[in-house]
């Protein structure tokens, strides 16, 4: 029997149970949208987290006072685009020393150390708390990733002079700031020199006052000799594990460590941490997909439901077409076709239904959490990849639901169908 023949037959099957049909073509819809929607959206989380914490900068290296050691943890991001801290309950005091032990390791382009707090901001009448990082000029125009919306940097001979961060500039006071206005900070004046670009990231230099670091120890009245975190930029992506190791070589010589789980510091990294949100959002999607994709399994039952009532249905077709020459393998093959097709429409109904899903949680989304979430807002990903392997996962379901009813029609008697009513 030719395909083409063999194909009518098969649509046939369908267009004379449309009803039963159709719900069998649903509960492929249901299963399909679901990993779809599910997976795209797990793919554009991804995506984000490893697009955001890129634009951190992946060769950056943040040394805090606490913790067990060298680690991949999460630290919060603080001004300046590095993962920065405040300091720890307990641990080492970071100091020039430490940095001066450091500055001799390959493939380290940059090294500083830095001081953070919070202080009273004032600005026309109006008092806010902020966040102030003390930074090297020199050295964090080396390190940072933020870039300047407008103004400049800070330089080696600013002392009275500040650069903020876009949601200071613009949300913190009723009034946004501008460049070369005056704000005062723990009852000292300082120039505003740059505004930066807002960076849309986990907080970040979004919500800091950055500020040379004598003027954050004097104004903030902090440890003259100790740093918050010490903060190192690699030559290259590549370098940064072999930077860790000799980092944590190096802090463990100076720190006289002698148990290796009690270090008093910790090493952190955003290349690490790209790589341990991706591992989690990767099995979060993974888990997900499986949980959507039991659908898919009550819907490969529907099918092989279907097909078997349709056998029923047609048994005295199947011994008239096999009374009249039709082999085993014609009838195997009109069947399977018939639950390929149903798996086919589910399919491509699925997908459309799935990607129209995830493209309608991404608004959703931002409504709910608002206009200062927009910047952050969940992201989806719809690859041909996706499209094409939940196609072709939804025929395959119908071709393996479709096999045992097909089997069974192929293997009736001609006579035993004919008497059938």
């Amino acid at each position: 029997m030719r395909r083409k023949k063999a194909m009518k037959l098969a649509f046939n099957i369908l267009v004379h149970s449309r009803l039963r049909t159709w719900l069998t073509v649903i509960g492929i819809v249901i299963g399909v949208a679901a990993v779809v929607a599910i997976i795209s959206i797990g793919e554009g989380m991804q995506q984000t987290v490893t697009s955001r914490l890129t634009g951190l900068g992946a060769d950056i290296i943040t040394i805090s006072p606490g913790g067990s050691g060298a680690s991949s943890g999460f630290r919060v991001f603080e001004a300046g685009g590095q993962f920065g801290g405040g300091r720890a309950s307990s641990g080492v005091n970071l100091t020039e020393k430490d940095i001066q032990a450091l500055t001799p390791v390959q493939n380290i382009a940059a090294i500083e150390g830095e001081v953070s707090g919070s202080g009273e901001a004032y600005y026309l009448a109006e008092k806010v708390r902020v966040s102030v990082t003390g930074v090297d000029p020199v050295q964090w125009r080396k390190i940072t990733t933020s870039e300047l919306y407008i103004g400049r940097f800070l330089t080696a001979s600013d002392y009275n002079a500040v650069v903020i961060g876009s949601r200071i500039a613009n949300q913190t006071f009723k009034q946004p700031l501008a460049i070369n206005r005056m704000i005062i900070i723990e009852n000292r004046t300082f120039k505003i020199v740059g505004i930066l670009k807002e960076s849309g990231s986990m907080g970040g230099s979004d919500r800091s006052v950055i500020m040379p670091i004598r003027a954050a120890r004097d104004t903030l009245e902090l440890d003259a000799n100790n740093f918050n975190s010490i903060v190192v930029k690699a030559s290259s992506t590549d370098a940064v594990d072999q930077v860790l190791a000799d980092i944590d070589s190096r802090l463990t010589i100076l720190h006289h460590v002698t148990n290796a789980n009690r270090k008093g510091y910790s090493i952190s990294s955003a290349k690490s941490m790209q790589e341990t949100m991706s591992s989690i959002t990767s099995a979060l999607t993974l888990f997900l997909g499986a949980i959507a994709a039991v659908s898919l399994l009550v819907g490969g039952i529907g099918i092989a439901n279907s097909m078997f009532t349709s056998v029923m249905e047609k048994t005295r077709e199947i011994g008239i077409m096999k009374a009249i020459g039709a082999r085993n393998g014609d009838i195997l093959m009109i069947f399977v076709l018939s639950s390929a097709m149903i798996g086919a429409v589910g399919g491509l109904i699925g997908i459309a239904v799935g990607s129209g899903i995830s493209l309608i949680l991404p608004e959703i989304g931002i409504r709910m959490m608002g206009t200062a979430g927009a910047g952050g807002g969940m992201t989806t990903a719809i690859t041909p990849q996706l499209l094409a392997g939940a196609l072709l996962l939804s025929m395959a379901i119908g071709v393996i639901s479709g096999l045992i009813p097909s089997y069974r029609a192929s293997k009736l008697k001609p006579v035993e169908a004919l008497r059938y009513e």
